[in-house]
């Protein structure tokens, strides 16, 4: 076996099947282990008919490998699924750009998940929270009586919250909270379980009646934080120095902070990079688009997720917070053949670990979204990108695909009457 790295050039250059073979190499495993990566039939249909209702065929998306991640010190070949031109690319050279200035450095709060449990009809609500309050010990045994399991592995129901709605439209309610530490799985069935088992307690307790019993995709209490510090030297342009660049983003990310409609962009820029991977790795992938999203907007106002600035020294500093509840275990993760071979490509030990890794590459494309939105726009490189696309849409076929695609990229005209001009001319 090799050693793992990260560090790869020139698959652009490459097939796809050099470049999957490549990609086998550097990371020191047999191709037969991940094949299910390269394989259009990874997914067999009866494997498929089991995971959703009403099969009738697979949705394909292409899945690229962003290299160069370095986070907390180790190399990662990251997986992406997604149709967007440029993401790959942009994750790839951002990563590239970050790993030659000591990589990311990511932490990640405990894997704590929070179920809701719903009361209403009663006259009192701060007395029925008292009550709850009161009864922590029995509703915490009772969640955690049913999962041994989850139990042995160090998890279960950590503590309650309550929270009061006083005179809503339907009167006033009552919310308990379970905090459950669900370990390596995203926990959507461990905590609704849990939700189920605790609420006629509650409502015997309450004197009230329970209506809904589920998780919050707002998952504010599993957490990633991940930073990077760059040189503004390693920022630099052939048009634009290094320090220009580094207060372009700064000042790109300043909009996003106050203003709701850039930071909708913005953010969504920062999905790009989350998304692919969420998905890769059979990961619920609108929970963690509806918690970050939430999330951006916990303080009143929706706002970036990112914040950039330039330090005394001159360097560059980018982070990013938000909810991150994904797993390892359960669900399409471990029933998706192509999402255990995108966690085995990654090495990844932990859900914690895998949610360190989504969001370095999240923080990697709104690095490059403002890099690019700094200088030169965000149309150049992103169309250079998008020309394939054009030159298919086009009718271009085989090496006339390429051919085309860079005929109008270094002309600066990326649309399809170029390329059906440029195909013509053959």
């Amino acid at each position: 076996m090799t050693d793992y790295t990260a560090k790869l050039s020139g698959l652009r250059h490459l097939s796809p099947s050099e470049r999957f073979a490549n990609i086998c190499k550097a990371s020191g495993i047999e191709q037969t282990e991940l094949t299910a990566l390269s394989d259009a039939s990874a997914l067999p249909m009866p494997l498929a008919d089991g995971m959703i209702e009403n099969v009738i065929g697979h949705f394909e998306l292409p899945l690229g490998i962003a290299t160069n991640f370095v986070v907390n010190g180790k190399d990662y070949l990251i997986p992406m699924a997604v149709e967007e031109p440029s993401v790959v690319a942009a994750a790839s050279y951002m990563a590239k750009i970050v790993g030659e200035n000591g990589g990311f450095h990511a932490v990640a709060s405990p894997p704590i998940m929070r179920a809701q449990i719903q009361l209403i009809g009663m006259n009192d609500p701060h007395g029925v929270r008292q009550k709850l309050l009161m009864a922590r010990d029995e509703i915490i045994a009772l969640a955690n009586s049913k999962d041994k399991i989850l139990i042995d592995l160090g998890g279960g129901c950590r503590d309650i919250e309550v929270q009061i709605f006083e005179n809503t439209r339907i009167g006033h309610m009552v919310v308990l909270h379970l905090l459950v530490d669900v370990r390596d799985a995203m926990g959507a069935n461990t905590v609704n379980t849990m939700a189920e088992m605790v609420a006629p307690l509650a409502a015997r307790i309450a004197d009230s009646e329970t209506r809904l019993r589920i998780l919050s995709n707002l998952a504010d209490r599993r957490t990633v934080s991940v930073h990077a510090e760059i040189k503004a030297e390693s920022l630099a342009t052939k048009d634009y120095d290094g320090d220009r660049i580094a207060r372009g983003i700064v000042e790109a990310c300043t909009l996003a902070e106050i203003d709701p409609y850039r930071a909708a962009t913005h953010n969504k820029g920062i999905m790009n990079g989350i998304d692919p991977v969420v998905l890769a790795t059979g990961n619920d992938w609108r929970a963690v688009e509806a918690g970050a999203h939430a999330w951006a907007a916990k303080d009143g106002r929706y706002t970036s997720l990112t914040r950039w600035e330039v330090n005394k020294k001159g360097n560059l500093l980018g982070s990013i917070d938000l909810p991150m509840p994904v797993g390892i275990v359960g669900g399409a993760t471990k029933t998706h053949p192509a999402a255990q071979a995108a966690l085995k490509l990654m090495r990844i030990q932990s859900a914690s670990e895998l949610g360190e890794v989504i969001a370095a590459v999240g923080l990697a494309q709104n690095m490059a979204a403002l890099r690019a939105l700094s200088s030169e726009g965000i149309q150049r490189g992103h169309m250079a990108l998008h020309a394939r696309n054009i030159a298919i849409a086009a009718g271009a076929t085989g090496p006339d695909v390429d051919r085309i695609a860079k005929d109008m990229a270094r002309s600066g005209s990326v649309s399809v009457d170029e390329a059906k001009t440029l195909l013509n001319e053959t």
